[in-house]
């Protein structure tokens, strides 16, 4: 307790992310669970009862933000409250994060979708992968799967894992849960599906205010690791999505340095929706390809957390001579 207490704020919130972070992986590589889970089917039902369709798009637009103050308002004033009656403190950060976190066991998904693939079992990689997408899997191919499977990874990565450790050690874990329920809600309310197209507006708008700088430093860092491979090129063809309040940017950087195509038409609910396509001189992904997304994002969090580590040790040093 006396080492914790000698520890710079940056240095102390360092540690409480890899030490929540090493407990999440082993706890997801063993059990698959979902903590939010509750609060997922929380979402659904309010929308049932709130989301009129019969209303006008103003009306429904407004419902749905007074649905997230609602919800999220209260849970946050009871957790900043609940705080100081906790005694251990750096206990209850971690468990804050813990419940932050999304899943870990993404890679070790994929993988078992790309043997799956390998061994033209699709009907299997297409059930694996249902519930970690809001697009429809039926009628995908070896190609969309690989396609499908490969952006699950990358955003799911980004938006639950890279985000939130973000914001926990800038303004810490309150923050980062606050921003992970209105995620959330952002998946249950999601504005591609039509019944939620004006209802999920603003749960999106701040999902992506806050996901804009984290997965803009990400996507750096993904093309860091990839310099010399036409960057060039890459930042004309790409330079007009990086101030876009979306992630174009950042499924560009991964198909650039994985020399595939991403992006492009997906299902929803029987209907095509056209999303931007990136990297069209690359090779259509393959099985091969999911591996190859895994070990990216895989190096890119590690990258982080080893760079993370290192910073806090310097500023430690620091600080104390």
């Amino acid at each position: 307790m006396t080492v914790l207490t000698e520890l710079t704020p940056f240095s102390y919130h360092v540690l409480i992310l890899v030490i929540v972070l090493l407990i999440k992986s082993l706890v997801s590589h063993f059990i698959a669970h979902e903590p939010l889970r509750f609060f997922q089917f929380y979402c659904v039902q309010l929308a049932h009862k709130v989301n009129n369709s019969k209303n006008s798009a103003q009306h429904q637009t407004i419902a749905g933000l007074l649905a997230l103050l609602i919800t999220l308002v209260p849970i946050v004033i009871i957790l900043w409250l609940f705080a100081d009656f906790v005694a251990v403190d750096y206990v209850w950060q971690g468990l804050l994060l813990y419940l932050a976190l999304g899943s870990l066991n993404l890679g070790q998904i994929n993988v078992g979708i790309a043997q799956a693939l390998v061994a033209k079992q699709n009907y299997l990689a297409k059930q694996t992968l249902k519930p970690l997408l809001l697009r429809e899997t039926e009628q995908l191919s070896q190609v969309g799967l690989s396609k499908a499977a490969i952006e699950m990874q990358i955003l799911r990565s980004l938006q639950q894992i890279y985000v939130v450790s973000f914001l926990f050690l800038i303004f810490g874990p309150l923050t980062a849960l606050s921003y992970r329920l209105m995620l959330e809600m952002h998946y249950c309310w999601n504005t591609k599906l039509q019944q939620y197209k004006d209802f999920g507006f603003y749960s999106q708008l701040f999902t992506q205010l806050i996901q804009w700088l984290p997965s803009r430093l990400m996507a750096v860092l993904i093309l860091l690791s990839s310099l010399g491979q036409g960057s060039l090129l890459f930042w004309r063809l790409t330079r007009d999505h990086i101030f876009k309040l979306n992630n174009d940017f950042y499924i560009a950087a991964h198909a650039f340095t994985l020399a595939v195509r991403l992006g492009g038409v997906a299902m929803y609910q029987g209907e095509k929706l056209r999303k931007a396509a990136f990297n069209d001189l690359g090779k259509q992904p393959e099985p091969r390809d999911i591996i190859k997304a895994n070990r990216k994002v895989s190096f890119c969090i590690i990258s982080s957390l080893i760079l993370l580590v290192l910073l806090a040790l310097i500023w430690q040093l620091t600080m104390q001579s």
